[in-house]
């Protein structure tokens, strides 16, 4: 399996993924160990290496002018490295007692074998698509890579209605909602939860929501769509649910993702209860010593809770690279878990939220009580201060910090991570309410609104006492 290289052994380690998570630990690896050392081949089944999903709803929005500029590093860029980087090429199988991987050429069809001594997994995650009568008629699109977006940006070209329905209403339906506005559409949004954002509790979801219908959005809750119904052509002409039909000229699916663990599941590799790969903090796959996993095909470590949580985000993605790329590269490197931070927005209005929800809190059998204040930006007397809510849980007794939702206009949104912090510290609400942030009129009014729902966490931790 190992090639003798001038009186050494050199290694092969084969990555299935091209993208922040696979070619993050290439990169690593590769910094580590010269190409004389250790060979690095990745496969990509797609057009686009290393790029930013993140970004896809601002090229499609308009906001950011071209593709390219969602591409952190181009195949040409990694083989200069010494990566050898075959795109187009899809892993079919993964063979872990021979210690090989099959392959197959996506537009050629022709399939191969390639033998590793290191294996790192980082197929991503695919966009739920749920067995809907006519979700795979032409004009409904999935956004999870660079070619769902051009896909997406050729069908908005084509098409002279100017109507679209959004099904689902978490971060990537309400950014894509917001993006369809910007390109002159007229859009709705099905949502079977009670509230946009299932990710925030139902009361901060709210000002979500006002926001949306502010910007001209028609958002419908509580509608289970149940049938994408199509026209003579065979494409897509509305979305139905249980009581109402919505006209479309084009449905993006905004409902969330999965794992991508087919192959992992295929090779016995263990899985999780949410169906992405188990690692230790290593980010080795457990149970085998060759074997790393990382990005939105793994389960990780709530911090918070103790339980295991699937949260598909570039920042674990690029984190979890930099981890399996030292420890596949001779070096020593852990992921010790996540506190579950998470940043959006819809026009001007700012979502952010970390740690657990209400129903998050319940479900680890947590006791808490909650705070909601609302304060501003900045001092109230200085221009441009802005209205900012924020709601906070504490456990019942101890008074320790379990999450942070933030919503508010400029200067609310990155304020989570005042809270993101004090999570991981495993911190109490009374001793956040002795941070010493930054003030000045500009920037903050002399209470920091985060330290303000702390002092009134604080209380309610006293009172129940």
């Amino acid at each position: 399996m190992s090639m003798s290289v001038a009186g050494g052994t050199r290694e092969r380690l084969v990555v299935i993924g091209g993208d922040a998570a696979g070619m993050s630990a290439a990169s690593q690896a590769r910094r580590l160990r010269g190409p004389d050392e250790l060979e690095i081949v990745a496969f990509e089944r797609g057009h686009f290496s290393s790029f930013s999903a993140c970004g896809i709803p601002y090229w499609v929005g308009g906001e950011v002018a071209d593709r390219d500029e969602l591409i952190a590093r181009t195949p040409e860029e990694h083989r200069a490295r010494d990566i050898d980087l075959r795109m187009r090429t899809e892993v079919t199988e993964i063979d872990v007692a021979g210690g090989r991987v099959r392959a197959r050429d996506v537009d050629t069809g022709a399939q191969f074998w390639t033998s590793y001594d290191k294996l790192v997994i980082g197929t991503g995650a695919r966009p739920v698509r749920p067995g809907l009568p006519g979700v795979d008629a032409p004009g409904v699109h999935g956004v999870q890579t660079l070619d769902d977006g051009q896909a997406l940006l050729d069908t908005l070209a084509r098409t002279r209605g100017r109507r679209a329905v959004v099904v689902g209403a978490g971060y990537i339906g309400v950014e894509m909602a917001e993006a369809l506005i910007n390109r002159g559409y007229q859009v709705t949004v099905a949502n079977r939860g009670r509230e946009p954002m299932s990710t925030l509790d139902p009361d901060m979801g709210r000002m979500v929501h006002e926001a949306m219908e502010g910007l001209g959005i028609t958002m419908v809750n509580d509608a289970e769509v149940t049938e994408v119904l199509t026209g003579d052509d065979g494409r897509v002409r509305a979305v139905a649910t249980a009581d109402a039909e919505y006209p479309a000229d084009v449905v993006v699916l905004g409902i969330g993702v999965r794992p991508e663990t087919g192959l992992a599941e295929a090779a016995g590799l263990p899985l999780g209860a949410h169906g992405g790969l188990l690692t230790d903090l290593g980010m080795r796959v457990r149970g085998y010593e060759n074997i790393w996993a990382g990005g939105d095909c793994v389960e990780v470590l709530d911090l918070v809770s103790g339980q295991e949580r699937h949260i598909p985000l570039g920042t674990h993605a690029n984190k979890h690279g930099q981890v399996i790329g030292t420890n596949a590269g001779g070096g020593y490197a852990t992921f010790p878990g996540v506190v579950g931070t998470a940043v959006s927005k819809v026009c001007d209005l700012e979502i952010a939220r970390t740690g657990l929800r209400e129903k998050d809190a319940l479900r680890a059998g947590l006791r808490f009580v909650t705070a909601t204040i609302e304060s501003t930006s900045r001092a109230g007397y200085y221009p441009g201060a802005s209205p900012m809510t924020v709601k906070m849980l504490a456990e019942r007794r101890t008074g320790r910090l379990l999450g942070v939702q933030i919503v508010g206009r400029e200067g609310a949104g990155k304020r989570v991570d005042i809270a993101a912090v004090a999570l991981t510290a495993g911190m109490t609400v009374e001793q956040m309410t002795a941070l010493d942030l930054g003030y000045a009129p500009p920037f903050s009014p002399v209470w920091d609104p985060v330290l303000v729902a702390a002092r009134k966490a604080a209380r309610a931790v006293r009172q129940e006492g």
